[in-house]
Protein backbone atom coordinates (compact mmCIF):
# COMPACT_ATOMS: atom_id res chain seq x y z
CA UNK A 1 0.00 0.00 0.00
CA UNK A 2 1.00 3.60 -0.91
CA UNK A 3 0.56 6.23 1.73
CA UNK A 4 0.38 10.17 1.00
CA UNK A 5 -0.10 12.94 3.35
CA UNK A 6 -1.95 15.44 2.15
CA UNK A 7 -3.16 17.22 -1.06
CA UNK A 8 0.16 18.60 -1.88
CA UNK A 9 1.63 15.08 -2.03
CA UNK A 10 -0.97 13.36 -3.60
CA UNK A 11 -0.64 15.85 -6.76
CA UNK A 12 2.59 14.08 -7.10
CA UNK A 13 1.15 10.82 -8.11
CA UNK A 14 0.45 11.23 -12.08
CA UNK A 15 2.05 8.16 -13.84
CA UNK A 16 1.90 6.13 -10.91
CA UNK A 17 1.18 2.57 -11.39
CA UNK A 18 -0.38 1.01 -7.65
CA UNK A 19 -0.98 -2.79 -7.14
CA UNK A 20 -1.91 -5.50 -7.56
CA UNK A 21 -3.72 -5.39 -4.21
CA UNK A 22 -4.98 -8.34 -2.63
CA UNK A 23 -7.62 -11.35 -4.06
CA UNK A 24 -10.96 -10.92 -3.38
CA UNK A 25 -13.21 -13.80 -3.98
CA UNK A 26 -16.58 -14.00 -5.20
CA UNK A 27 -19.03 -15.87 -3.72
CA UNK A 28 -22.40 -16.92 -4.54
CA UNK A 29 -23.80 -15.69 -1.19
CA UNK A 30 -22.12 -11.99 -2.08
CA UNK A 31 -23.56 -11.98 -5.87
CA UNK A 32 -26.99 -12.84 -4.05
CA UNK A 33 -26.77 -9.90 -1.34
CA UNK A 34 -25.82 -7.67 -4.08
CA UNK A 35 -28.90 -9.27 -6.20
CA UNK A 36 -31.06 -8.49 -2.99
CA UNK A 37 -29.42 -4.62 -2.58
CA UNK A 38 -30.27 -3.84 -6.09
CA UNK A 39 -33.57 -6.11 -6.72
CA UNK A 40 -31.42 -7.36 -9.87
CA UNK A 41 -32.19 -11.10 -9.67
CA UNK A 42 -31.66 -12.05 -12.95
CA UNK A 43 -31.25 -15.85 -13.46
CA UNK A 44 -27.68 -16.00 -14.56
CA UNK A 45 -26.70 -14.11 -11.42
CA UNK A 46 -28.77 -15.88 -8.60
CA UNK A 47 -29.78 -19.22 -10.01
CA UNK A 48 -27.32 -21.81 -10.56
CA UNK A 49 -29.03 -24.64 -11.42
CA UNK A 50 -30.46 -22.55 -14.54
CA UNK A 51 -26.91 -20.94 -15.06
CA UNK A 52 -25.30 -24.04 -15.37
CA UNK A 53 -27.00 -24.85 -18.31
CA UNK A 54 -26.52 -21.26 -19.34
CA UNK A 55 -23.93 -19.59 -21.29
CA UNK A 56 -21.38 -18.93 -18.64
CA UNK A 57 -21.52 -22.71 -17.51
CA UNK A 58 -22.66 -21.48 -13.78
CA UNK A 59 -23.46 -18.06 -12.28
CA UNK A 60 -21.49 -14.75 -12.68
CA UNK A 61 -21.46 -11.63 -10.79
CA UNK A 62 -23.49 -8.82 -11.59
CA UNK A 63 -20.97 -5.93 -13.32
CA UNK A 64 -22.05 -3.50 -11.10
CA UNK A 65 -21.34 -5.84 -8.18
CA UNK A 66 -16.97 -5.75 -9.70
CA UNK A 67 -17.93 -1.42 -9.87
CA UNK A 68 -19.08 -1.59 -6.22
CA UNK A 69 -15.36 -3.45 -5.40
CA UNK A 70 -13.82 -1.02 -7.28
CA UNK A 71 -13.81 1.15 -3.54
CA UNK A 72 -12.72 -0.92 -1.40
CA UNK A 73 -10.17 -2.47 -3.55
CA UNK A 74 -8.99 0.70 -4.23
CA UNK A 75 -8.46 1.78 -1.08
CA UNK A 76 -6.22 -1.61 -0.02
CA UNK A 77 -3.38 0.32 -3.08
CA UNK A 78 -3.96 4.33 -1.52
CA UNK A 79 -3.90 5.81 1.52
CA UNK A 80 -4.33 9.13 2.29
CA UNK A 81 -3.36 10.89 5.43
CA UNK A 82 -3.69 14.48 6.12
CA UNK A 83 -7.00 15.79 4.24
CA UNK A 84 -10.77 16.08 4.77
CA UNK A 85 -12.20 13.42 2.79
CA UNK A 86 -12.60 11.96 -0.81
CA UNK A 87 -15.58 11.29 -3.07
CA UNK A 88 -16.38 9.24 -5.66
CA UNK A 89 -16.35 12.10 -8.06
CA UNK A 90 -17.64 9.43 -11.03
CA UNK A 91 -16.54 7.60 -14.22
CA UNK A 92 -15.72 8.14 -17.60
CA UNK A 93 -15.51 5.41 -18.73
CA UNK A 94 -16.59 1.54 -17.82
CA UNK A 95 -15.89 -1.94 -19.99
CA UNK A 96 -16.48 -5.56 -18.75
CA UNK A 97 -13.95 -7.74 -21.18
CA UNK A 98 -14.81 -11.01 -19.56
CA UNK A 99 -17.83 -12.29 -17.34
CA UNK A 100 -16.51 -13.10 -13.76
CA UNK A 101 -18.14 -16.86 -12.57
CA UNK A 102 -18.56 -17.68 -8.73
CA UNK A 103 -15.79 -19.20 -7.26
CA UNK A 104 -13.68 -16.79 -9.02
CA UNK A 105 -11.09 -14.25 -7.22
CA UNK A 106 -10.54 -11.04 -8.62
CA UNK A 107 -7.46 -8.09 -7.63
CA UNK A 108 -6.89 -4.82 -8.54
CA UNK A 109 -4.55 -3.00 -10.57
CA UNK A 110 -4.42 1.07 -10.85
CA UNK A 111 -2.80 3.85 -12.77
CA UNK A 112 -3.02 7.18 -11.69
CA UNK A 113 -3.43 8.78 -15.19
CA UNK A 114 -4.00 12.36 -14.16
CA UNK A 115 -4.44 14.99 -11.29
CA UNK A 116 -5.82 18.12 -11.22
CA UNK A 117 -6.20 20.72 -8.80
CA UNK A 118 -10.14 21.84 -8.82
CA UNK A 119 -12.36 24.31 -6.88
CA UNK A 120 -11.62 24.98 -3.48
CA UNK A 121 -8.51 23.57 -3.27
CA UNK A 122 -9.58 20.06 -3.99
CA UNK A 123 -7.50 17.37 -5.95
CA UNK A 124 -9.68 15.07 -8.52
CA UNK A 125 -7.24 11.96 -9.37
CA UNK A 126 -7.82 9.99 -12.65
CA UNK A 127 -7.36 6.56 -12.42
CA UNK A 128 -7.29 3.57 -14.73
CA UNK A 129 -8.12 1.23 -12.97
CA UNK A 130 -8.19 -2.86 -14.01
CA UNK A 131 -9.77 -5.82 -12.49
CA UNK A 132 -7.96 -9.40 -12.64
CA UNK A 133 -9.62 -12.55 -12.90
CA UNK A 134 -7.06 -14.99 -11.32
CA UNK A 135 -6.34 -17.49 -14.10
CA UNK A 136 -8.30 -15.42 -17.15
CA UNK A 137 -6.95 -14.02 -20.20
CA UNK A 138 -9.12 -11.23 -20.30
CA UNK A 139 -10.09 -8.78 -17.18
CA UNK A 140 -13.33 -8.75 -15.97
CA UNK A 141 -13.27 -4.93 -15.60
CA UNK A 142 -11.62 -2.29 -16.61
CA UNK A 143 -13.09 1.43 -16.11
CA UNK A 144 -11.37 5.17 -15.81
CA UNK A 145 -12.55 6.35 -12.25
CA UNK A 146 -12.09 10.08 -11.00
CA UNK A 147 -11.98 10.34 -7.00
CA UNK A 148 -12.21 13.77 -5.48
CA UNK A 149 -10.34 14.94 -2.42
CA UNK A 150 -10.83 17.72 -0.25
CA UNK A 151 -8.71 19.20 2.08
Amino acid sequence: MRTVHGLEELTSLAGTTLGPGDWWEITQDRIDRFADATDDHQWIHVDPERASGGPFGGTIAHGYLTVSLLVPMWSELLRIDGIGMGVNYGLNKVRFPAPLPVGSKIRLHARVESVRVAAAGAVDLTVAMTVEREGGDKPVAAAEVIYRYVP
